[in-house]
């Protein structure tokens, strides 16, 4: 029988230039631990976030990797490429995520929207999923940081962990 590979995802960042989603994982059984660069296309200043981070956590060939990657993760990986696309600082984006991902007590919730609704709602989620994780479940995963290669070519990211491990 095939053993099913279970992925543990450790950071999830992006590169801007090329655009792509990169993801430092180790596989269940091995300490290695390896990098996926998963190429962004078709994504522009214009292009929904979610809907993007959906398509992406759903394509065949990345699915089982970003199975412990949350939705919400990758929204905030793409907000940030979209930032950057609009010419925003890092910084800027950053702080505009943040103002976003704070949920305002005095908010009305039966005004807004299904969709901006549905964007509470998983921050909720988020939040309660963060705190209900102790740090001996079996599947705690540390807080996955979003790092960003300051180096515009990714070469030189001082990522390249697969050379001379072998």
């Amino acid at each position: 029988a095939r053993t099913v590979m279970t992925y543990i995802a450790e950071k999830c960042g992006i590169c801007f230039q090329p655009p792509s989603i990169i993801l430092i994982y180790k596989e269940d059984s091995k300490d290695k631990t390896r990098q996926r660069i998963m190429p962004v296309r078709n994504f522009s200043k214009f292009s929904d976030c979610s809907i993007a981070a959906e398509q992406l956590k759903n394509n065949p060939r990345h699915k089982a990797y970003l199975e412990r990657v949350s939705l919400h993760q990758l929204q905030k990986l793409y907000s940030l490429l979209k930032g950057h696309l609009e010419g925003e600082t890092l910084a800027e984006s950053l702080e505009k995520f943040r103002q976003e991902e704070t949920i305002d007590p005095e908010e009305d919730m039966n005004k807004l929207d299904d969709k901006e609704l549905a964007k509470r709602k998983s921050i909720m989620d988020e939040l309660f999923e963060k705190n209900r994780k102790k740090k001996d479940d079996p599947d705690f995963v540390y807080d996955i940081e979003v790092e960003f290669p300051q180096d515009e070519q990714l070469e030189s990211c001082g990522w390249d962990i697969e050379s001379g491990e072998e």
